[in-house]
């Protein structure tokens, strides 16, 4: 009877421990989960303070004063990018409407892209200037402003450089290739069916018809003569101020040359050397700079800087964590 009881607290103990094992590893996790989850929190606030600066962090005697408002064009102009004509045009608007803004800065770092999104952010530019006629309007190339960056600085009162800034490209191009030759030593066949005379006009798998060539090379003209009027138009009144509107009867200009600021500035591309602290200290007046670019979700950063796989670790415990 004895040994039956022994045997009995044996199996009793052993299934104690494993149960008191249990609780503990379940312990564990549960803090590890909690510490994972305020380290998330902790991580999100951090950059909500680095890129989300509230009026009350600047304090009352900072908010008392004028500033220079700071709109960014960076990289590609598209649609898609950062450098989009949505977002340009909405920090734009909030720059001017912001009432202690005293100048605006359009500093650009930019190859060019799409015409249209360029049009669209120059279109804007000289609609917020006639609205807002007290606050003058300055265009900064650092590294790069050439073809839609430049079509945007253009719109600008006056436009600045640094002597080593790359200026220019004024012009429009289209590029692609072709594969009939390639095609025909691989023994291809190229079958193409459209439902319009010219709808598979420039298909790069069939000759090109000299009329497609004539057609396209018009279109490309037109866009460049739109980008050349909005030059003229853009510089005309500070290069009619400093007596040298007649640099703009120089065709080199149009070609797609590049040129250094130091040249442009004496080509009449750009009116003087000078960085963006130093049109809001001597120009505006306004050291104080603040930015009105608007930035990508802080969600998207927090995704990027932490990574995929680390968001939907954080994500599946928090999950975990409500559920228990």
């Amino acid at each position: 009877m004895s040994e039956i009881n022994l045997d009995e607290n044996w199996e009793r103990d052993i299934l104690r421990d494993l149960a008191f094992a249990t609780i503990k590893e379940q312990r564990r996790a549960r803090r590890w989960r909690i510490f994972f989850i305020l380290l998330f929190f902790t991580y999100l606030f951090v950059t909500l303070a680095i890129f989300v600066e509230p009026d009350w962090l600047s304090g009352n005697e900072d908010a008392a004063n004028k500033h220079t408002a700071l709109v960014e064009v960076e990289g590609v102009i598209a649609a898609d990018t950062q450098a989009s004509a949505d977002k340009i045009v909405t920090s734009l608007r909030r720059a001017f409407k912001d009432e202690k803004t005293a100048g605006v800065i359009i500093r650009i770092n930019s190859p060019g892209g799409s015409p249209v999104q360029a049009g669209y952010i120059n279109d804007e530019i000289k609609r917020l200037r006639e609205k807002y006629p007290d606050i003058p309007v300055y265009a900064v190339a650092t590294d790069m402003c050439t073809s839609g960056g430049y079509y945007i600085a253009a719109a600008a009162d006056e436009i600045y450089a640094d002597k080593a800034t790359i200026i220019g490209s004024i012009g429009v191009l289209m590029d692609g290739f072709g594969f009939v030759g390639a095609m025909e030593k691989l023994g291809v066949e190229r079958r193409l069916l459209t439902a319009g005379e010219n709808k598979g006009f420039l298909d790069p798998f069939s000759p090109m018809k000299e009329e497609d060539m004539a057609h396209i090379q018009s279109v490309l003209k037109d866009v460049h003569n739109q980008f050349i009027t909005i030059v003229k138009q853009g510089r005309e009144k500070s290069l009619t101020e400093k007596g040298k509107l007649e640099l703009l009867d120089n065709p080199e200009l149009f070609t797609g040359l590049l040129w250094t600021g130091e040249k442009a500035m004496e080509l009449g591309l750009v009116d003087a050397l000078g960085s963006s602290s130093y049109i809001a200290r001597e120009i505006i007046k306004a050291e104080k700079i603040k930015d009105f670019t608007s930035k990508p979700n802080y969600l998207d950063r927090f995704a990027e800087r932490l990574g995929v796989t680390m968001a939907r670790t954080l994500a599946q415990q928090f999950k975990l964590a409500t559920l228990q």
